[in-house]
């Protein structure tokens, strides 16, 4: 599985390059000094003017990096509630859908075993004398 992060990073930071410096400051300046040292510096990116973001070529990654931004940086409260309130629903929707495809529950299913046997693990501690007279043995060599 191809980790794409770091060129999403790539594409992220050069369609940053294209927003106002108002809006820039809005996100950290250490997430992106982050997403600038992550980024694959090999890739080429470059940002369609002529198309508008849902038009560009991007990784899903870089999408999913964008809606977190927009939903934490640029979006005003009500904004931000409705962004949550659906992505709680969308969770709440494939939680479901999980419990429908597959139904079991491991804990129903499992029967208790009788008659099983326990057993005491017993430690027995040796004096502190005989521990001492092992321990001069054992540096005398007289085992």
């Amino acid at each position: 599985m191809e980790d794409n992060f770091p060129k999403a990073y790539k594409e992220v930071i050069e369609i940053l390059k294209h927003f106002p410096k108002r809006d820039i400051n809005k996100i950290p300046q250490k997430l992106i000094d982050l997403l600038k040292r992550k980024m694959d510096n090999t890739y080429e990116f470059h940002v369609d003017m002529n198309k508008s973001l849902e038009e560009q070529d991007l990784l899903e990654e870089t999408k999913d990096i964008l809606a977190n931004l927009y939903r934490d940086y640029f979006a005003d409260e009500e904004e931000k509630a409705n962004i949550k309130e659906k992505e709680k629903k969308e969770i709440e929707e494939i939680e479901e859908e999980k419990r429908r495809k597959y139904p079991v529950d491991i804990f129903k299913e499992k029967e208790c075993i009788p008659n099983i046997k326990t057993t005491e693990l017993v430690i027995k501690k040796q004096s502190r004398l005989i521990r001492i007279k092992n321990f001069i043995k054992k540096i005398l060599h007289l085992d």
